[in-house]
Order: structure tokens, then sequence, then C-alpha cells
């Protein structure tokens, strides 16, 4: 693993109170890009969750819990910092973990970095309110911390999800325990790390690395755990809420979606092209907001299909160092669930299919991304979160068909409209059924400031800007009867 970590960890070890632990067990490592084991991680079990829970509370009754929200904001400052220094370390590192192109790794790594910034710079900035209320009182609230918080995150965006979960809750004065996916851990570590170099002090952040049905399900039902963070499928999420409704928590769950882009005829179809094309593809379609259906009005479906399909021909799968426009999926199991959807295809028009790079290696988890057009909304390709570099292009012909048709799923994540009409823009942003709304545009560059989640199967809560740490936090209410 030296040649991955470069000396500056064991990625076999757990953190838990502000020290490093030799592995109970430990889990293979697996470059997606070769298909090859690399090195270990730690396997905690519910011992070690247990031992995580307890020490983040010390540290709440301890040092932690006596900071001032200035002295919080000032270590996530310095943090965002470190990052900084370590970007292109922490980019490769993920590459190797994930298979992610370098360029969309390096982004992330920035985007963990601006996650520190803003919580850091908000840490302070959150305040409660006086009400009025009868003669004789005054009534005010204040925003203080759950307590521990467990987070359990997902392979795809590990150091996105890090900043947006983690970052929050630290600002806010919680203390953590993260579980990363034992798919991808690398990164998880090395923010540990970073985090006690930048001055979290001992047992603020604690990370034991696993599997999701042994610590990941030891979090969930733990009774010391005030706040659970979830991202990943329906089914997990639906057990993680019945682990924590147990013991009377809140969840916070982002459970994936199957996001529409809606282009109408008088659309900029220049401007929309790209993100048409890049929204489903990012992280080879391994991405919950990822835009996995293109619903086209018919006077402008033949221009879109010719100019869609074109692009999709010279899309290219190959190892992630190599920083093509696609890297491999995550893992065999990833690439045979999406193997398994492509296999279904019958009644779907194939219009265009990428290639996989022919020195990519053969025991790596390559899909070549796909391109279908269906008048079929139903198909399960159009209805299910497939998780991989496919799309599927639906023709609609009115504003209330457009609407029907990406309504017309269980999930609610993202939704984008491409039209000049302000009118229409305003309309449906109301109308789709979604957590967030792109207008003539996908995704706003990533938006640390944008709250995001879900409605539906999508799941609920929100993270990202303020909204994140209002839920990261308890609301108390005093009314001092004074005369």
């Amino acid at each position: 693993m030296t040649d991955i970590t470069a000396g500056w960890f064991d990625p076999s070890e757990y953190l838990i109170g502000g020290h490093w632990h030799d592995a109970p067990a430990t889990l293979p490592i697996e470059d997606p890009s070769t298909g090859q084991e690399i090195g270990a991680i730690a396997r905690c079990g519910s011992r070690e969750v247990s031992d995580a829970v307890a020490a983040a509370q010390t540290a709440l009754e301890g040092e932690w819990g006596g900071f001032t929200a200035a002295e919080r904001g000032r270590i996530l400052l310095r943090l965002a910092r470190l990052i900084e220094e370590r970007t292109e370390a922490l980019a490769v590192l993920e590459s190797r973990d994930v298979g992610k192109p370098l360029t969309q790794a390096r982004a992330d790594a920035r985007a963990l970095a601006r996650y520190m910034e803003f919580y850091g710079g908000a840490a302070d900035k959150i305040t409660g309110q006086t009400i009025p209320y009868l003669d004789g009182y005054t009534v005010y609230t204040l925003r203080e911390p759950h307590g521990v918080t467990g987070h359990i995150i997902p392979w795809n965006y590990p150091m996105q999800i890090i900043g947006r979960s983690v970052g929050a809750a630290l600002a806010m004065g919680n203390a953590c325990v993260l579980k990363p996916a034992e798919e991808a851990c690398l990164t998880a570590l090395a923010f540990a790390r970073l985090a006690q170099e930048a001055g979290l002090p001992p047992g603020a952040l604690n990370v034991v690395p696993g599997l999701g049905e042994e610590a990941g399900a030891a979090l969930s039902r733990n009774p010391g755990v005030r706040h659970l963070s979830f991202t990943g499928s329906a089914g997990v999420g639906t057990l993680i809420q019945q682990a924590a409704a147990t013991n009377i928590v809140p969840v916070t769950l982002e459970l994936g979606g199957k996001s529409p882009q809606l282009v109408f005829a008088d659309a900029d179809l220049g401007a929309a092209l790209p993100f048409l094309l890049s929204a489903g593809l990012q992280n080879a379609g391994q991405t919950c907001s990822a835009s996995s259906r293109l619903l086209v009005q018919r006077p402008l479906w033949d221009e879109t299909v010719a100019r869609m399909a074109e692009a999709y021909g010279k899309l290219r799968a190959a190892p992630a160092l190599e920083d093509a426009e696609l890297g491999p999926l995550i893992s065999a199991r990833q690439k045979q669930i999406v193997q398994g959807y492509l296999s279904r295809d019958e009644g779907l028009q194939l219009l265009a299919e990428g290639r996989v790079s022919s020195d990519a290696p053969k025991a790596g988890h390559y899909v070549a991304p796909r391109l279908y057009a269906t008048t079929d909304p139903t198909h399960i390709l159009a209805q299910e979160e497939i998780f991989g570099p496919v799309q599927v292009m639906i023709p609609f012909d009115s504003e209330e068909e457009a609407v029907a048709i990406a309504n017309g799923t269980g999930y609610g994540l993202v939704a984008s409209v491409w039209s000049e009409s302000g009118a229409r823009q305003m309309r449906l942003a109301k109308r789709l059924k979604a957590g967030q709304v792109f207008l003539n545009n996908y995704g706003a560059g990533g938006g640390v400031e944008l709250p995001f989640g879900g409605v539906g199967r999508s799941g609920h809560g929100r993270e990202k800007g303020f909204e994140a740490l209002y839920g990261f936090s308890t609301l108390k209410t005093v009314a001092a009867r004074h005369g």
C-alpha cells in the first residue's frame, strides 16, 4: 500500500478517541480499474462501533463540547487549507479506490475543501430568535447539537458526502462516528488524519470501516447515536430508518433518483447538450442525481437524438488514472447489476454506444455507455435507478405530458427544464416533484451552498447549505417569566 498512501497512513487502521488502532480483521481493497487487490481496510464490528460512540460522547462531555462555535469554525477552516494542499494526493487515492477519472476526483477533493471552508465560516452564524409573547415574558430559541451523530456514507462520492455530512455536523458541535463504504475507505481515512492535524480534539471524529451489515447495522441501532445520516439505496435506507426508529432518532436519508431533464422545442440546444451528456455519465453514471432520463419535445427530437448519438459514439471508458470520459464501475457486483438491466432492453431502440478502451485491463469493471430511446416511459430502464452509464431518451408532445412522465417514477431528487419561456420555467419549477429543480442548467456547478435532498423514494431531510446545519441541530425554546 505504500505506493498508494505514500507512507501517509496505514489504511488497515481505524480511529477511535483520537487513537489509531490495529484492525481486528480486514477486508480487501480492490482497484476497480484493474480488478486487483491493492491492500486492506479494517473490518470493524459492533464492539468497535460501541467504543466509537462512547468516545464521541466523552468528547462532547469534555474538550470538544467546551469549544465555542468560533473555535469549531477555525478548526474546519484549517482543515480546508490542509485538504487544498493535498488535493492531488486525495484525487489519486479516490481514483485508485473508486475508479473515478482524475479530473472528477480532483473536483471532489476541491469540493471537500470548500465544504470545510463553508461550514467553518458558518459555524458561528447560526442563531436563534426572540419571539414576541405575553406581557411579562421573554421567549427565545437556541440551536443545539444533537450529540453523537452517525454517518453512513456510500462509495460513489466519499469526499463530497463526508464534506456535506460530517462537515455540517462538526460545525454544529456534534461528535461524529463515520462508517465509510467498505468499497471506498481511503479518502475517509485520509480526511480523518488531516482533521487531527487541523486540531480536531480526540473523539470528535471517529472512523470505523467495515461491512454495512456489521458496522453499519451496529451504528444504526446504537442507542447512543442521536442522529443518523445515510446516503445509499432505498432498500438499505428503509432498514436504517427502521433501526433508528427503535431509539426514536431522526434520520437524514438521500436515496438516489431517476432524474429527468425536460428539453422543450424553444430550448437552446447548443447550451443544453453538454449538460444532457455529462449529467448522466459523470462517475460512469454512478451518481444519485444522475440525469438518466432525457425528455425531448418532438419538434427538437430528431436533432437532439442525432447530436447525442454522435457524442456517445466518441465516449471511452478507460482506467481511472488515464482520465478518460468514464472510468470503470466500482465492483464486479455493480457491473453485474448494470449488465442485468442492459439484458432487459427489449422494446428500446439503441441509439448509440461508446466503447471500452482496448488497453483497459480485462479484470476491470468496465461497461460501455449506452444511449436508448423509447416511447414507453414505464419501461424498466426508464423507471429504475441503474447506477451505470445508461441514459434513456423519451419524446413528448405537450407540457402536461412532460410533467406526467417526469413525475412518473417513485423518485424525486433532481429535475431540469430547458426552455426560453420564463413562464414555463416558473410553472414547471412548482409542478416537478423533486428536491432540486434547475432551469437552463443542471447541477449549478455542485453548489455547496444549495440545499440538497429528495422526496418520495429519494429520501427526506436536506444536506448542504445552511439547511444541513439546521438538520444537525435541535431547537430549544426558552420562555422566561419575569413579571
